[in-house]
Order: C-alpha cells, then sequence, then structure tokens
C-alpha cells in the first residue's frame, strides 16, 4: 500500500484512500450490525417520534374539524400545505441524479453517496405524497383519484392538477423504492454473510433473495440496475414539470410563464443538493466516514449544488424579466408586490439565503470545509421553503380586483404540519442507518480496485 501511494499520491487525495476491501466491507456492516452510538440514536429517534406524533395529531384533527383549522381563506386557497408539498417533493430530487443519472454517466464520485441520497428521496417523498390527500375536503374519497376499474364507472378527471400530483407521486415513489432496494441487494448479502446473531442472519438473508455473487447474479443486476436508473431520470424532469404546470395552468400573474417547468426542475435539484450536502457532512463527523466520503467528494458535490444554484437563480431573472417585458400591468403589479408589498420578507429571504449566501462556493477552501458546507446547505434548504412560500402566497393575497385582496397568516396546525413532515423525515432516516448500509460497499469497493490496477501499472511504468 505504501508502495502504490508513493507512486500515486493524488489518489488518496482526488478520490479514495487505497485501503484494503474488508476494511470498506467492515466500516459499514459494522453499523446495522454493531451499532456504535446507541444512545444518541435513541435520543435522536425519540425526539423525531415526538414530532411525527405531532403530524399525526394535526391529521388527526385535520380528518376531525376540516380544513377550516388551517389560515387558508378567500382568496388564499393555497397555503403551507401547497408550499411544503412542493418543497418537499423538490428534495427528493437530488438523490436520485446522483444515483441514477451519475450512474448512467459513469460518475464514480457518486458511490460514496448515492446510498444515503436515495433514503433521502424516498423520506422526502413520502412526506410530499401526504399532501395531496390531506388537503382533500374529503380526504376518505381519496381513491377516487385512481383509475381503477368499478361499476359505477368512476374515472379520474385527468384535466385536474391534483390528479396530476397522485401520478406523479405514486409513480416516483414506486420507482424509487424499486431503484433503491435493487441498488441494496449485493449489500445487504454482505452484511448477512457478516452477522453472527440468528436474528441479523435471517433479517439480511430474505432482503439479499438469495444473492450469492456469482456472475449470472452480477450480470443480471447491472442489467436491472440501469434500466431502472435510465426509467428513473427522466421521472425527476416530468415529476416536478408536472408540479409546475399546477401553478402555470392558472389565470393568476405571476404564475403564467413558461419558464417554470425548468425553473422548478433546476430548484428542486438545487435544494436536494442543499439537503444532501448536509446528510453527507453529518453522517461523515458522526460515524468517522472521513476515508469514505472525503474532501473531494464534498468538492464536487459543493461544485454542483453551486451550478444548480446559478441555474436556479437564471430562472429568477428570467421571471422577473418576462413579468417586466410583457408590459401586463398585473404582472408588473405582482412583481413589484414581491419586491416592497407585505410579504417582501420571503422574496428576499429566498435571495439572499439561497444566491447571496451561496457564492462562497467560488472558494475551494469554503467547498472543502464541512462546517461552511452545512451551513451552506442549511441556508439553501430554508431558502427555497422561503422561495415555495413567497410563490404561493404573493400571487394569491392580491387578485385582479381589490376588493379580492386578502391576508394570510399561517395557524399553529400549518406549522404543525411542517414541523410534523420533518419529524417523520428524520424518524425515518434515524431507522434507515440504523438497519440498512448507508454507503454502497461492493460500489466502494469497484472504484479501489481500479485505483488499484492504475497505481500498479503507474508502479510497472
Amino acid at each position: 500500500m505504501a508502495d502504490e501511494r508513493s507512486v500515486n499520491p493524488q489518489a488518496p487525495t482526488e478520490t479514495l484512500p487505497l485501503q484494503p476491501y474488508g476494511s470498506v466491507s467492515d466500516q459499514i456492516a459494522m453499523i446495522p450490525l454493531h451499532y456504535p452510538l446507541r444512545r444518541r440514536w435513541l435520543i435522536g429517534l425519540a425526539a423525531s417520534a415526538l414530532f411525527t406524533l405531532l403530524l399525526v395529531v394535526a391529521i388527526g384533527y385535520l380528518f376531525y374539524a376540516g380544513v377550516g383549522i388551517w389560515g387558508i381563506n378567500s382568496p388564499v386557497f393555497w397555503g403551507l400545505a401547497i408550499a411544503n408539498y412542493v418543497w418537499w417533493i423538490g428534495l427528493g430530487n437530488a438523490g436520485t441524479l446522483i444515483s441514477a443519472l451519475l450512474l448512467l454517466l459513469s460518475q464514480q464520485w457518486r458511490n460514496s453517496l448515492n446510498r444515503f441520497a436515495e433514503a433521502m428521496t424516498l423520506f422526502a417523498v413520502f412526506c410530499a405524497a401526504m399532501f395531496p390527500i390531506i388537503h382533500l375536503g374529503r380526504p376518505w374519497f381519496f381513491y377516487w383519484l385512481l383509475p381503477y376499474p368499478n361499476v359505477m364507472a368512476l374515472w379520474p378527471q385527468f384535466r385536474s392538477p391534483l390528479v396530476w400530483d397522485v401520478f406523479a407521486n405514486v409513480i416516483y415513489l414506486l420507482v424509487s423504492i424499486i431503484f433503491f432496494y435493487i441498488g441494496l441487494i449485493p449489500d445487504l448479502a454482505t452484511v448477512r454473510d457478516k452477522a453472527r446473531g440468528r436474528l441479523g442472519q435471517v433479517f439480511f438473508g430474505v432482503l439479499s433473495l438469495g444473492w450469492r455473487g456469482s456472475a449470472a447474479h452480477w450480470q443480471r443486476w447491472r442489467r436491472t440496475y440501469r434500466i431502472c436508473a435510465a426509467l428513473a431520470v427522466p421521472l425527476v424532469v416530468s415529476v416536478h414539470s408536472g408540479v409546475a404546470m399546477l401553478f402555470s395552468v392558472g389565470q393568476l400573474a405571476g404564475w403564467q410563464t413558461t419558464i417554470f417547468p425548468p425553473y422548478f426542475v433546476m430548484g428542486a435539484m438545487f435544494s436536494g443538493f442543499g439537503v444532501v450536502a448536509m446528510i453527507a457532512v453529518v453522517l461523515r463527523h458522526t460515524f468517522r466516514l472521513d476515508s469514505l466520503v472525503t474532501t473531494r467528494h464534498l468538492d464536487l458535490l459543493a461544485k454542483v449544488l453551486l451550478a444548480s444554484g446559478l441555474i436556479t437563480s437564471y430562472g429568477y431573472i428570467m421571471d422577473a424579466f418576462t413579468a417586466w417585458y410583457s408590459g401586463d400591468p398585473f404582472e408588473r403589479s405582482t412583481l413589484i408586490d414581491r419586491f416592497t408589498g407585505a410579504y417582501a420578507w420571503s422574496y428576499w429571504s429566498a435571495v439572499i439565503l439561497n444566491f447571496v449566501v451561496l457564492q462562497g462556493l467560488w472558494f475551494e477552501a469554503v467547498r472543502r470545509n464541512p462546517v461552511l458546507l452545512f451551513l451552506i446547505g442549511a441556508s439553501v434548504t430554508t431558502g427555497m421553503w422561503f422561495e415555495r412560500y413567497m410563490l404561493v402566497v404573493t400571487t394569491l393575497y392580491h387578485d385582479f380586483l381589490p376588493s379580492s385582496w386578502g391576508w394570510y397568516v399561517a395557524t399553529f396546525w400549518d406549522w404543525s404540519l411542517l414541523a410534523g413532515t420533518i419529524g417523520l423525515f428524520f424518524f425515518l432516516f434515524f431507522l434507515f442507518v440504523r438497519f440498512l448500509p448507508m454507503i454502497s460497499m461492493f460500489e466502494v469497493k469497484e472504484v479501489l480496485r481500479e485505483e488499484r490496477v492504475e497505481a500498479r501499472n503507474a508502479r510497472s511504468q
């Protein structure tokens, strides 16, 4: 190993340290088999469970009393429920892109990040999937939105944006689950083989589906994995484009722009990469995964975050330019109101948190600093929530007629749903890091094998 590092001293810095294959498996498989931070995990799980309980109470009271417990009213018929839905579905985009798109592009640096990014996608989409149901007036009839055979010849109204929500969430969630599980199978078999307790052997043995690592297994697995990746990538675009169409097909000023679909897609990538950056920093520090999630990974992740942020800022500029250039008095009025109106704080919070703070990523020292990267990721995630709030409220509270103007103030139950979904997200993520391998072992070892071959070739020359 010393010879390989002396021949190729840049390899450990640029990708992964040249460590034994067994140490990678031991380091990652140890976490679900012999969890090293049991007390901290229990505290975190209990705290997130309390917020999840708050979510259950909020939804239960909502179903009992109706949507009148929220702050929505004429003319703001959409409020935090829609803003939270768009925010959550956006957070789920980055995991699929990191895993699926970079897999198809053969980008090896994804291998240390894709597993927990995929898990983040699942949990975020699950949180988002609740909102199309809970904001229904009669949520117990939610199954009417599904095209199932029935004797009453009842079919969904496919021109309704609500139906688009349901189809987008269900399909995206199913494909994400399948893609996540297929990628887990080889690692589940590794944990199964390392388990000493009977319960662990049975649990991971059932989940690994009899995987033995034969050539036939690997051949079929790689084909299936790439097919799922090819299906998942266009779903990222279609799902958030569909969400954008919920707004752009409306008649209100501030939403009628053709830039919304790509603007929403890039904004979703932007917020999702911010969350992935935070998770990568926390897991790297908590479980001492510096040899697997290196500063090079953080640097590349920060560059992608910066690039997606700049594209999103272009969407901001063009949205404002289109409103001004159109000459429509209502569009211009809505634009000016976003700058100086009663809810201008949401617009400028989004601008500052998303784009002003982001400029620090131009500097390599900031990109490779875990603390600063975490803070920037938190800023981006918060800023994108303000953007969703701004898009919904500043358009609705000033309608075309002054007689239709009104105010929107979120209630305790609005905020409870937001806090509860955040708690549910962390509750699911705590379970994930406790019981499943959080980093793809076999893909990391593939990178190490390639680096060893390169090192031997360089030494022989």
